[in-house]
């Protein structure tokens, strides 16, 4: 969490994503909720740099998932000025899933946090249609639905399936770039997690997938990139921002740039 704003300021980015809670319970991260020598730094330096949270990351609702015990990596998202906490349905339990996302909708409303569900091509929630139902069961005011270009696609969706959603459900998007040809199932989530490209670098039909959202749309990138991964966090975020930047200013204009 310490290196986030200078990568990010690096980059020219305007916001950063901050990694509190694990999404599966074998990954590790450093661990910050109740740290409050670590937080203090962090507010520090994010102050420092002008960067802000745009997201919280990951709550994955799976079969053991306890929400009233999440409200901790929450307040301390709300602590750090972040707008949104990414959410990811991993259960294949659909009514305990709703129910838990009802749930989780209700405490991040109380501590005054958006949601943006992500549907991703390697867990239960999958499709665009998965998404808009478990949203149309829940309806709460603070959820919104987060479009990933690379789980878009490879969950076999088109920019033409948007047509007809309200605009305003789409907190941010997710964007990146990859290889025309998906991996077989098995290695969706390898492909995710470090696959990807950079924006403009892969065979993605991008600006197909950006005129699908309005032109004010708040843009992260999410690019784990193994050609880059020997870099250090400093040139990777330079090379991040340049090369989004150059693509999303071919598509919109000059005077569009990537928020995070």
């Amino acid at each position: 969490p310490r290196a986030l704003d200078k990568p990010a300021a690096a980059g020219r980015f305007d916001a950063g994503g901050f990694r509190i809670d694990p999404p599966m319970p074998a990954d590790r991260i450093v661990p910050v909720s109740g740290n409050e020598r670590l937080i203090g730094e962090i507010e520090q330096r994010l102050d420092s740099n002008g960067i802000r949270i745009l997201d919280i990351e990951a709550v994955w609702l799976m079969p053991h998932t306890d929400v009233a015990a999440l409200r901790p990596a929450l307040e301390l998202g709300a602590r750090l000025g972040a707008k949104y906490l990414l959410v990811v349905g991993n259960d294949p339990d659909w009514a305990r899933q709703r129910d838990n996302f009802a749930s989780l909708c209700e405490l991040a409303q109380e501590v005054g946090l958006g949601i943006a569900l992500e549907l991703m091509s390697y867990v239960e929630l999958r499709t665009l249609s998965q998404a808009r139902q478990l949203l149309d069961q829940v309806r709460r005011p603070n959820a919104g639905l987060l479009i990933d270009a690379l789980h878009f696609y490879r969950s076999g969706a088109h920019p033409r399936d948007l047509a007809g959603i309200d605009p305003g459900l789409f907190p941010y998007i997710h964007l990146c770039d990859a290889s025309a040809a998906a991996p077989d199932a098995a290695g969706l989530r390898a492909e995710g997690r470090g696959g990807r490209f950079y924006p403009g670098e892969g065979e993605l039909p991008l600006g197909e997938f950006l005129r699908a959202f309005p032109d004010d749309i708040p843009l992260a990138i999410e690019a784990p990139c193994a050609q880059y991964a020997g870099l250090s966090p400093l040139e990777r975020g330079r090379i991040c921002g340049a090369a989004a930047r150059a693509l999303v200013s071919g598509i919109r204009g000059p005077s569009s740039r990537p928020h995070r």
